[in-house]
Protein backbone atom coordinates (compact mmCIF):
# COMPACT_ATOMS: atom_id res chain seq x y z
CA UNK A 1 0.00 0.00 0.00
CA UNK A 2 1.42 3.38 -0.97
CA UNK A 3 1.33 6.42 1.30
CA UNK A 4 -0.78 8.20 -1.33
CA UNK A 5 -3.55 5.65 -0.74
CA UNK A 6 -3.86 6.61 2.94
CA UNK A 7 -5.82 9.43 4.56
CA UNK A 8 -3.51 11.36 6.86
CA UNK A 9 -5.31 12.28 10.09
CA UNK A 10 -2.52 14.10 11.91
CA UNK A 11 0.37 16.49 11.31
CA UNK A 12 0.37 19.05 8.56
CA UNK A 13 4.12 19.48 8.25
CA UNK A 14 4.24 22.70 10.26
CA UNK A 15 5.84 23.21 13.61
CA UNK A 16 8.77 21.18 14.93
CA UNK A 17 8.90 18.44 12.31
CA UNK A 18 9.05 18.06 8.57
CA UNK A 19 6.24 16.81 6.33
CA UNK A 20 7.03 13.10 6.60
CA UNK A 21 9.01 12.55 9.80
CA UNK A 22 6.49 13.27 12.58
CA UNK A 23 4.49 10.69 14.52
CA UNK A 24 1.30 10.34 12.47
CA UNK A 25 -1.90 8.37 12.19
CA UNK A 26 -3.26 7.38 8.78
CA UNK A 27 -6.54 5.69 7.87
CA UNK A 28 -6.75 3.05 5.14
CA UNK A 29 -9.58 2.57 2.64
CA UNK A 30 -10.59 -0.51 4.68
CA UNK A 31 -11.04 1.61 7.83
CA UNK A 32 -7.94 0.32 9.61
CA UNK A 33 -5.08 2.53 10.79
CA UNK A 34 -1.39 2.83 9.99
CA UNK A 35 0.72 4.41 12.73
CA UNK A 36 4.04 6.17 12.15
CA UNK A 37 6.22 6.73 15.19
CA UNK A 38 9.51 6.05 16.88
CA UNK A 39 10.42 2.37 16.99
CA UNK A 40 10.36 1.03 20.54
CA UNK A 41 11.67 -2.18 22.04
CA UNK A 42 9.61 -2.30 25.24
CA UNK A 43 8.87 -5.96 24.46
CA UNK A 44 9.30 -8.32 21.54
CA UNK A 45 6.15 -8.51 19.41
CA UNK A 46 5.10 -11.63 17.50
CA UNK A 47 6.69 -12.32 14.13
CA UNK A 48 5.32 -10.00 11.48
CA UNK A 49 4.35 -7.26 13.93
CA UNK A 50 6.17 -4.14 15.08
CA UNK A 51 5.90 -1.60 17.88
CA UNK A 52 5.93 2.18 17.54
CA UNK A 53 5.54 4.86 20.16
CA UNK A 54 3.54 8.00 19.45
CA UNK A 55 2.62 10.92 21.72
CA UNK A 56 -0.85 11.15 23.27
CA UNK A 57 -1.37 14.48 21.50
CA UNK A 58 -1.05 12.71 18.13
CA UNK A 59 -3.81 10.25 19.04
CA UNK A 60 -6.03 13.08 20.30
CA UNK A 61 -5.52 14.92 16.99
CA UNK A 62 -6.49 11.77 15.06
CA UNK A 63 -9.62 11.30 17.20
CA UNK A 64 -10.64 14.93 16.55
CA UNK A 65 -10.09 14.46 12.81
CA UNK A 66 -12.44 11.45 12.92
CA UNK A 67 -15.03 13.34 15.02
CA UNK A 68 -14.65 10.96 17.97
Amino acid sequence: MAREELTRLTGNGSGECNQNDCPNVYRTERGSFVIQGDVTEVFTPPTGEGLVEIPEATLREAFRALGW
